[in-house]
């Protein structure tokens, strides 16, 4: 059975949302990137606000190869 995790591109611009989320973390020091993507995290799952959702997102990240 699948899970409530949304994981299409619903962006319209996979490489538009890329490029903006790479650009988010330029002239940055590794410490302020990983602030930025706490932040980011954050703020989104606040957005997403179903633990469901989020625990499969949580497992789905973790379970990717690197």
């Amino acid at each position: 059975m699948a899970g409530k995790l949304l994981t299409d591109d619903r962006s319209g611009d996979a490489d538009g949302l890329y490029a903006k989320l790479i650009a988010a973390h330029r002239d940055l020091t590794d410490e302020q990137s990983l602030l930025v993507n706490a932040r980011l995290i954050l703020l989104l799952a606040n957005h997403i606000g179903d633990t469901d959702v989020l625990d499969e997102a949580i497992d789905l990240a973790r379970a990717l190869p690197e």
